[in-house]
Order: structure tokens, then C-alpha cells, then sequence
């Protein structure tokens, strides 16, 4: 048998009490309310027999609070004032472009795009509560799925039912090279056959730019080491300079990962070049699908004025 759970106080009725608790008068509380009298007399009669005490002491002259109606009513102000803030806070996330926004992004993503994203965002939708976490593909697609985050940006296509795909820009992958390897010196773009029988180093199991890789290698019959990975994208690059082997490397990670103190040769490959599309993904069921396709358009422009070495999808 279902027990039945005891009558919980109202708003209208904590209203009511507090109106009458400001005022000491049940027709300026009404007034007050724009409420009949009988009316907020009901209410907080209700109120009283609600919580089993009485609340106030009522004289043909005046209205006097009890010593529980002073307890309750203190209580009364918390609830109501939360209450407030509740509806005040679902009107400001009713604006667009505001309220807190869960952004994933991949790793070997993160340190190339971020820097041009971030401030757009900070300057073209202020009232935006962006937070940025970075994990593996598998993680924030699933973390997306289950709601733990609003959007993420990865390699396109996630290949997940229920996600909405916003593809964002191109880039190609280089071919690192250790400097002083023999195609280090050579000019024109290589053909991918070029990485057979060469020790191609890649990222551990989880990033999708190994995945990546792996296709591209497979596509020609050639093999990756099997005894040399890597963590993230700037300790292959370590790897490659130290002449562990070769790796492809996103063109939008060159101008980060490589300079003058790194020992390494980069060469393009003919066309079409290997590569991968980056973009946004986000729940086709989310109330905020719009918007987040507008933020997708506002990306687009972030990453072509940052002039970025990547192609823009338009």
C-alpha cells in the first residue's frame, strides 16, 4: 500500500504569510497581494494547519507574530528569495548565446584552434559561460551523448546516431621527417607509397588521429612501428627529431609544434593529400541546437581570420 505524504506549504501560501508578517494587517496585505481579504485569510489559515502551529496572534486591533510565525517566516524569505533566483536564472539562459556551455575538445585539436577561439568567444558572446574540456574522441562523444557536454570538437565523422555534425575546415597531414633522412631533401610532394617501408610513429590507442594514420598507411600496404608510441602530438614530434622514426603530423599543429630548436623536416604529399575534417558536433535533440549552429558559423570566422593553415568549409 502507497503511504500518502503529508500537504506541503504553497508558494501562494508563504506569500501570503509574509505579506502579512511585512504588514501586521490582513486588508493592507491583501492590498498589498491584490488579493482579497477572505482570501489571504484562507491562505494562511491553510499555512497554520499545513504545519500544525500557529502563526500569528490575531486581536480585533492588530496582528502579532507568534514565535514559530518568526521562525517560519525567516524560512519563508530563504524559499521565496530561492525561488526568485530560480525563475531570474531560467529567464537569463532563455537569452541567447548565455547560461554555461560544456565544450569537449579533442587534444590534438585543443592547443591549435583554442587560441583562436577563445577570445572570439570572450568578445562576441560575453554573456557565454564557456568551459573547455579536453579528453580522447571516445570520451567526449560519450560524454556528449550523456549530456555531460553541450558540444565537442573532433575529427568528423563520429559515425554516432543522435549527434549533429557541423564540419568546420580541412587540413591536410605533413609527413615528419628526422632531419637529414633521405626525403628530407627532395622537393617535389611525395606520393603516399612514399611511406612504405618507412617507421612511422604514432599516438597511443584513443586518438583518432592514429586511427588516421592507420588508414592512410594501410591504403599503401605500409606499416606502423609497433614499438614506439607517443602520448600527445608534441612528444611524436620529439620522437621524430630524435630519429625514432617518421609520423604525420595535422598541418594546423606545424606552426606550434615546430621551430628552430626542433630537428625535423616536414614534406607535402600530392594531391589529394591525406588528411582530416575538424568540426563541431553537438545533440540533435538539444534545446540549443540553434544556437550552437550559429557558433559553428562564428568558429568558421574565428579560424579564417586567425589565418590558420587549414581550408574553411564555407
Amino acid at each position: 500500500m502507497i503511504p500518502i505524504s503529508e500537504p506541503s506549504p504553497t508558494l501562494a501560501q508563504l506569500r501570503a504569510f509574509l505579506a502579512v508578517a511585512d504588514h501586521l494587517h490582513f486588508r493592507e496585505a491583501a492590498t498589498a497581494l491584490r488579493m482579497s481579504q477572505p482570501a489571504l485569510s484562507a491562505s494562511v489559515s491553510a499555512l497554520e494547519e499545513i504545519l500544525d502551529t500557529q502563526l500569528l496572534e490575531r486581536t480585533t486591533r492588530r496582528v502579532l507574530l507568534t514565535p514559530a510565525g518568526e521562525r517560519v517566516a525567516v524560512h519563508a524569505t530563504r524559499v521565496l528569495a530561492a525561488v526568485d533566483d530560480l525563475i531570474g536564472e531560467v529567464d537569463r539562459n532563455r537569452e541567447p548565446f548565455s547560461g554555461p556551455a560544456h565544450l569537449g575538445v579533442i587534444p590534438t585539436v585543443a592547443p591549435y584552434v583554442l587560441p583562436a577561439l577563445l577570445p572570439m568567444f570572450a568578445r562576441r558572446f560575453p554573456h557565454l559561460k564557456l568551459t573547455v574540456h579536453e579528453a580522447k574522441t571516445e570520451t567526449i562523444v560519450e560524454e556528449v551523448r550523456e549530456g555531460r557536454l553541450d558540444l565537442v570538437l573532433l575529427a568528423l565523422p563520429t559515425e554516432t546516431s543522435g549527434l549533429v555534425e557541423e564540419p568546420l575546415y580541412d587540413e591536410d597531414f605533413l609527413l615528419a621527417l628526422p632531419e637529414g633522412h633521405p626525403l628530407a631533401a627532395e622537393d617535389a610532394p611525395l606520393s603516399r607509397s612514399a611511406l612504405k617501408g618507412l617507421d612511422i610513429v604514432l599516438l597511443n590507442q584513443g586518438h583518432c588521429l592514429r586511427e588516421q594514420a592507420i588508414d592512410v598507411c594501410r591504403e599503401v600496404g605500409a606499416r606502423a612501428t609497433a614499438t614506439t608510441y607517443a602520448t600527445s602530438l608534441p612528444t611524436l614530434v620529439q620522437l621524430v627529431a630524435g630519429g625514432l622514426g617518421v609520423t604525420l603530423l595535422p598541418e594546423s599543429a606545424v606552426p606550434v609544434e615546430t621551430g628552430k630548436r626542433v630537428r625535423l623536416a616536414l614534406r607535402r604529399f600530392a594531391h589529394p593529400a591525406p588528411g582530416r575534417t575538424i568540426g563541431l558536433a553537438y545533440r540533435a535533440s538539444s534545446a540549443r541546437a540553434a544556437e550552437y549552429a550559429q557558433l559553428a558559423k562564428a568558429v568558421r570566422g574565428a579560424v579564417r581570420q586567425r589565418k590558420l593553415p587549414v581550408k574553411v568549409i564555407a
